[in-house]
């Protein structure tokens, strides 16, 4: 439903422009470090943090007047050297071609575990993945109990700039007898470059392949965003519009924008 894009955009917009204006009332639009422009883009970040993001695909393959919507409530806790990362969708998905369904999709948790020792310039990280069918619809998740892997990589450059690539694979071990089984694997190569200010270009598509039903999904992205301070916490703003390279499977985003909301506050040691 564009009700429920339009409450979705207006989430992450308002939540944009309220943080941006606190900031900018206490002088705090700016003044974040090197170590904090990467910090604010970094999935290995040693970091808690309350992330809002949003994807919207405006043009889909096979449905020509459709759209489909997912925003994202994701949390991180760092606890050590762990990593702790939940994602709960609330989705708006087209389910034939002129009708749609929206509600809650699966929960997806990874604890990635760093593998690489402090201080060094290449970071690594692995660890288990679940994903508990918590979809209020059968069209937005796949009614099984899936586990896997996730695996991280990021190496810094100077100025806050950074390369990282996050990888996942999910299959189906229980649930649904009647449901298809699953077998996904997600790769996001992940690009950010600062050109001052903490103003920054960006590049992010998820590439996503699903295996057990023969349907792919490679998009590029080119964005923008920008970090910055309010308090004690490091807020990044981004936009990024995401057009798809290659595809195989009808209901996919033949284009579309993420953006989203991120804030990050330091663990308490």
């Amino acid at each position: 439903m564009k009700t429920v894009y339009s409450l979705a955009v207006a989430v992450v917009v308002v939540a944009a422009s309220a943080t941006v204006a606190i900031a900018q009332e206490h002088g705090a639009a700016g003044g974040v470090s090197e170590a904090e422009l990467t910090t604010a883009n970094n999935p290995l970040a040693d970091s808690n943090a309350f992330n809002v993001q949003d994807y919207y695909g405006s043009s889909l393959y096979g449905l020509p007047d459709q759209t489909s919507n997912s925003l994202l409530l994701r949390g991180v806790m760092v606890s050590g050297r762990q990593l702790i990362r939940a994602t709960l969708p609330v989705s708006t998905l087209p389910t034939g071609a002129t009708e749609t369904t929206s509600g809650l999709g699966d929960l997806n948790v990874f604890d990635i575990i760093v593998l690489t020792p402090d201080g060094a310039r290449t970071q690594l990280g692995l660890g288990p993945l679940v994903v508990f069918p918590t979809a209020s619809n059968d069209d937005l998740g796949q009614g099984k109990l899936q586990l896997g892997l996730a695996g991280v990589g990021v190496r810094p450059l100077a100025g806050g700039s950074l390369l990282a690539a996050l990888v996942t694979w999910q299959a189906s071990v229980a649930g649904d007898e009647n449901r298809e089984n699953t077998s996904v694997l997600t790769a996001q190569p992940l690009a950010i470059f600062q050109i001052g200010g903490g103003i920054y270009v960006r590049s992010s598509g998820l590439w996503t392949f699903d295996i057990e039903n023969n349907r792919r999904l490679i998009p590029f992205g080119l964005g923008a965003g920008k970090v910055f301070r309010s308090g004690s916490t490091i807020v990044n703003v981004f936009a990024e519009p995401q057009f798809t390279v290659y595809h195989k499977g009808d209901g996919q985003p033949a284009f579309q924008v993420y953006t989203g909301i991120n804030m990050q506050w330091a663990k308490r040691r």
